[in-house]
């Protein structure tokens, strides 16, 4: 299933796009549910995850961003 919105982490305003399914898999973040995520930050993508990272959270906002959507969906 697919869900988007923001989460504010500072000053920065982080959209974000993540799928995840109701059963962990070896391919998903951590061995955990979210198999696809984007992270956006004022249109630049900050972090992309498509069974494997394309681009690694770039920054500590990021970082944080990611943590709390695997608190949320894994």
């Amino acid at each position: 299933m697919w869900k988007e919105g923001s989460i504010k982490v500072d000053d920065s305003i982080i959209h974000y796009w993540v799928k995840c399914y109701e059963k962990s898999s070896e391919l998903d973040i951590d061995k955990g549910r979210i198999s696809k995520l984007m992270l956006k930050r004022k249109g630049e993508i900050i972090a992309n995850y498509d069974r494997g990272w394309d681009i690694e959270p770039m920054d500590d906002d990021a970082e944080i961003a990611l943590a709390i959507l695997l608190l949320e969906h894994n």
